[in-house]
């Protein structure tokens, strides 16, 4: 059997397929499309109900192999890994992409190793080769201050991992209801290894700082001159409700810990609201923060590359509009 389609690999929690699992669908339709194969959505989980894994057939998955056991929850890789390695021998798929999350960056090199499968990790774009059919996988490099373009040719599956919020969640399609087909796939018990348990999850204080699901972001630079000043924009999205993010010049500086970084080295978010304020506009910064919904840059140099993606720009001294902007808040909250 020749290798071929497409798989994602979705992921669950406590009966819920997250969001990122859709983010995959919108990368894999648009390289299915390139070669004219299926997309499939594997979801290896558990106490997945049959109408929650179809969510994946109306977001664009032409199938879904799904496999429900109680060794899947929580995540343990040796688990997983030993399911999904038995799968892509049966159905040998030509391409793999999973987030880069914890469990897609545990799980993926894992099964690499095992199937002697080609693995780009953390890539922000993805693409066909036209000649050779080849997955084309874009990451940063270098600590962001380049793209590389990978591929893997002599190695099948291909595989990668994606940044999360690098694009958007495919959404539902009602007219695909009724379309596509949900398998649901017996599995051997043997397969799980048992020697491994999950005792506990422990999570740092500087993880605590969640840049990527925040509604509302609100991002500093170089423009604020100072450490100090950054409290400035703290006050600014107390009042909003919303996070604080910052540019790799001001984490470069000490100004603000790495994880409220945004760009290709840091964090990539897609918040309802993002303001840009001081920052000029890297492509490197771009990268991460492109796809918000609405942007809003304040920056005293009008050629400042932000205003290229911005729907809103503000030309004036931040030092000046955030304290009146935040004054202004103050009274609205009285």
């Amino acid at each position: 059997m020749a290798y071929k389609n497409i798989w994602t690999l979705a992921e669950a929690s406590q009966g819920k397929i997250k969001s990122v699992s859709y983010e995959l669908l919108t990368r894999g339709k648009k390289l299915a499309r390139k070669l004219d194969c299926e997309l499939i959505s594997v979801l290896l989980t558990n106490n997945i109900k049959k109408e929650t894994a179809e969510e994946l057939l109306l977001r664009g998955a032409d199938r879904v192999y799904l496999v429900n056991a109680p060794q899947l929850e929580p995540f343990i890789v040796e688990n997983h890994s030993r399911l999904l390695v038995d799968l892509i021998k049966k159905y040998q798929p030509a391409i793999i992409l999973s987030a880069a999350t914890s469990q897609g960056r545990t799980l993926m090199p894992h099964v690499a190793v095992r199937v002697h499968g080609g693995l780009t990790a953390d890539c922000t774009e993805l693409d066909i080769e036209e000649e050779s059919g080849n997955l084309l996988q874009t990451r940063p490099a270098i600590g962001g201050n380049i793209l590389a373009t990978i591929k893997t040719p002599e190695h099948r599956p291909q595989m990668a991992t994606v940044r999360p919020r690098s694009t958007k969640p495919a959404m539902p399609d009602n007219s695909r209801k009724g379309k596509g087909e949900l398998i649901q796939l017996d599995y051997d018990p043997q397969l799980f290894d048992g020697r491994v348990k999950r005792i506990d999850f422990y999570q740092s204080e500087e993880e605590d700082v969640n840049i990527q699901d925040a509604e509302i972001v609100v991002a500093g630079g170089k423009g604020l001159k100072k450490k100090d000043n950054f409290a400035l924009l703290k006050e600014l999205a107390e009042y909003l409700g919303g996070a604080v993010g910052a540019s790799r010049d001001a984490v470069d500086r000490d100004w603000i810990s790495y994880p409220h970084q945004i760009g290709l080295s840091g964090k990539t978010v897609t918040p309802k609201l993002y303001i840009a304020i001081g920052i000029s506009g890297a492509i490197q910064h771009l990268a991460g923060m492109k796809t918000s919904e609405t942007i809003i840059a304040i920056n005293e140099d009008p050629d400042a590359a932000i205003f290229q993606v911005a729907d809103f720009g503000i030309i004036g001294d931040l030092f000046e509009i955030i304290p009146e902007l935040n004054e202004r808040l103050s009274e609205e909250v009285k």
